[in-house]
């Protein structure tokens, strides 16, 4: 680095100070390494700034949508098909109950076991559930662009290069996806 961009700040680049990346990409036979035109990052803060941000606009909506998701699955259970018979219990020698055919007599219900939380309703618990997925998105874009941002400020400093705006925006977006993979399976689960 030389000391002309020692001095840059995360002011003079507001996010996402996005540009063409064929500055960068395409004929650089005898050009410098940094391109007219072209944003470069020089400091950590930048650097974390950068990918924390880029890792909301990718992490967020994706945490809201499955919150909702779950929100709406669990605060409106969708009604039960209706056959064309019914179905009665009735209570066997062994105090067991069996299904029966529809017979006029002794039928019954199997007794159900006490609910926990009882004082708790559907919607409580499907806010919960809303507010849990929204705090762990953000937890999660956080700790990761923590990770992440430092990371790469420290690679680019040991290799003495200088990085593109471009970096933090694909990094986020790895990031992300990577998430995707490895929390669908669970998440499908506990749903």
């Amino acid at each position: 680095m030389d000391g002309q961009h020692s001095i840059i700040d995360f002011s003079d680049y507001p996010w996402p100070s996005l540009y063409d990346p064929g500055l960068e990409l395409l004929h650089l036979t005898d050009r410098p390494p940094t391109q007219a035109g072209a944003h470069y990052l020089y400091h950590a803060s930048d650097v974390f700034k950068y990918t924390l941000y880029w890792s909301f606009v990718f992490y967020i909506p994706a945490f809201v949508l499955c919150g909702f998701y779950a929100f709406f699955n669990l605060a409106f259970l969708p009604r039960p098909a209706r056959k064309g018979r019914t179905h009665h219990y009735t209570e066997t020698s062994d105090n067991s109950y069996a299904l029966a055919p529809l017979m006029g007599n002794s039928v019954r219900a199997p007794p159900r076991a006490p609910k926990q939380n009882q004082g708790r309703s559907r919607l409580t618990f499907a806010l919960l559930v809303l507010f849990a997925f929204l705090a762990l998105g953000l937890f999660g874009s956080v700790i990761s662009s923590l990770v992440i941002g430092y990371v790469l400020y420290g690679l680019y400093q040991a290799g003495e290069y200088n990085m593109s705006t471009w970096i933090p925006f694909l990094c986020a977006l790895m990031n992300v996806v990577i998430g995707f993979l490895s929390m669908w399976p669970s998440v499908i689960d506990i749903v």
